[in-house]
């Protein structure tokens, strides 16, 4: 089976597509020459890319297409389609196919209803590698419903889990935490919150684990209320039944088993025993994933970087390896000086510059974005370790000192 894969939902730019072909292209000619002499029809790809939703579009566009071909030139490397997303959005893969047959999948596995499925596929690498019977998968969500598709792709992962005899749990955080909100009543489309309670039925009747947590600072800061009952149970007034509103620490502490956590746009780096890193080394012992997390948006206007930021420093405190990497537009938080004019309003480099040397968290600066856009990094964060793609490379492929995990996550903020 893959040893390494992706699920990307949302949009691809030519930016990402491009570092992630570099760092594709120096894991094979560096690392691992031996798996450009074996063809994808003769052993597993060592690369999956799983897309779906809008990640369709980069097969058809002009400045994705040739990113695309030179990935898959490598041997080791497969794209599997969302059969029933391609339709919906009237993209056809045809002139990647035509040029990789057997590296280009527009074709899904069958679901037990009989149809084409493609979380049916997405679950065979879910669960790739060694769990306790049965295994558990999960869902990171940060994107509200009906706004986004995010949701919806939730509730098909979390149902062909079960449909695999898995026990699902998903993570709520950021905006995701109102998949859970109690009396949704959508007109035209699924109910996300009847689709979460039919969940957790059905796990329940095939005796499967099936847990619904929400950050409870998340859910404070919009308005969800909870109250005590007195025995040290936090109980919602505003949520569907499965739900519960948690602290992030407690939230975060699921982290620290060694299930498969995926999210709309994430991965699975697998790493061998032997493999150890020879720079950047954590010192953290245990069994725990290593996380990485890219922050690719905008410093202000939204709550994804700083809300990366926070999720990064509580894995770190819950002694989870911790890396986050600052790429794409992510890296506008690092120039200038900032200065916030509101009193009340968070300055990003603060924070940064505050958490920086805690224990088991790192942070980068990915330099050919900061090039792209014509940017320096501001002296006074010299806590931020500038990165190529060769440093990259190691963060992603090597596990840090100390850690046995057989896995690492990849979470793109």
């Amino acid at each position: 089976m893959t040893q390494h894969f992706f699920l990307f939902g949302g949009l691809q730019t030519q930016e990402r597509l491009t570092w992630i072909e570099e760092t594709l292209k120096f894991f094979f000619v560096k690392l691992n020459p031996e798996n450009l002499l074996h063809h994808t029809q003769t052993r597993d790809p060592v690369f999956t890319f799983l897309l779906t939703g809008d990640a369709l579009y980069s097969l058809q566009s002009p400045e994705t297409v040739p990113l695309w071909e030179i990935i898959l030139s490598m041997p080791s490397v497969k794209v599997v389609c969302d059969l029933h997303e391609l339709e919906a959005r009237g993209i056809s893969a045809e002139r990647l196919k035509m040029k990789n047959p057997d590296q280009v999948i527009d074709r899904n596995s069958l679901a037990l209803n009989g149809k084409p499925s493609f979380w049916r596929d997405v679950m065979k690498y879910a669960r790739q590698h060694e769990q306790p019977v049965p295994s558990t998968v999960a869902y990171l969500q940060l994107e509200s419903p009906y706004m986004h598709q995010s949701a919806q792709s939730a509730l098909l992962f979390l149902n062909a889990g079960i449909e695999a005899h898995a026990s699902v749990d998903l993570y709520a955080y950021l905006d995701g935490i109102h998949m859970g909100h109690s009396m949704q009543n959508p007109s035209d489309r699924e109910n996300i919150g009847n689709g979460l309670e039919e969940i957790s039925e059905k796990a329940q009747k095939k005796g499967l684990s099936c847990q619904m947590i929400a950050c409870g600072h998340c859910a404070a800061a919009r308005g969800y209320s909870t109250w005590d009952d007195g025995q040290g149970t936090v109980v919602s007034t505003c949520t569907i039944k499965p739900f519960r509103i948690r602290s992030l620490r407690e939230l975060v502490d699921q982290f620290r088993r060694n299930h498969t956590i995926l999210a709309k746009d994430s991965g699975f780096i697998h790493h061998r025993k032997e493999e150890t890193a020879p720079s950047f080394a954590l010192t953290e012992n245990g069994k725990k994933p290593p996380i990485t997390i890219f922050i690719t948006r905008h410093p202000y206007g939204t709550e994804v970087a700083s809300g990366a930021i926070s999720f990064a420093v509580a894995c770190a405190h819950e002694g989870i390896s911790t890396r986050a990497i600052f790429i794409e537009d992510g890296v506008y938080a690092l120039m200038g000086d900032h200065k916030p004019g509101n009193p009340d309003s968070f300055n990003l480099q603060e924070v940064v510059n505050a958490v920086a040397g805690s224990r088991n968290l790192q942070f980068f600066a990915f330099l050919p974005s900061m090039t792209k856009r014509g940017i320096q990094k501001n002296r006074k964060l010299n806590a931020i370790i500038d990165i190529g793609i060769p440093e990259l490379v190691q963060l992603l492929f090597y596990s840090p000192t100390g850690i046995s995990a057989n896995h690492q996550r990849i979470f793109f903020f």
